[in-house]
């Protein structure tokens, strides 16, 4: 069983995430620029995964499937980064 601490403060870092993706996709709405739409998902991903370690209580949470989330996540963000800057040359 978690601290109730934990679980609180991983439901407030899970909500900041969903609401940078919220913003991301507003963004992505407005421009239809493809960066702000692979933040949005991103930052759900993250979002998700963060839900995931608070409400599935794991052992060890850097090890198994749930590390690979943030990895897709972040992969994500540098593929949007890279392709940005490969577009404006």
């Amino acid at each position: 069983m978690m601290p109730e601490t934990y679980l609180f403060l991983s439901g407030m870092i899970a909500m900041g995430y969903a609401v940078a993706g919220l913003f991301f996709l507003r963004f992505w709405r407005r421009t239809k620029d493809g960066l702000f739409l692979n933040f949005a998902g991103a930052f759900g991903l993250l979002a998700l995964g963060q839900a995931v370690v608070a409400l599935g209580s794991p052992a060890r949470e850097e090890s198994g499937w749930m590390y690979l989330i943030r990895l897709v996540a972040f992969g994500l963000i540098i593929v949007a980064i890279v392709r940005k800057n490969l577009n404006g040359r």
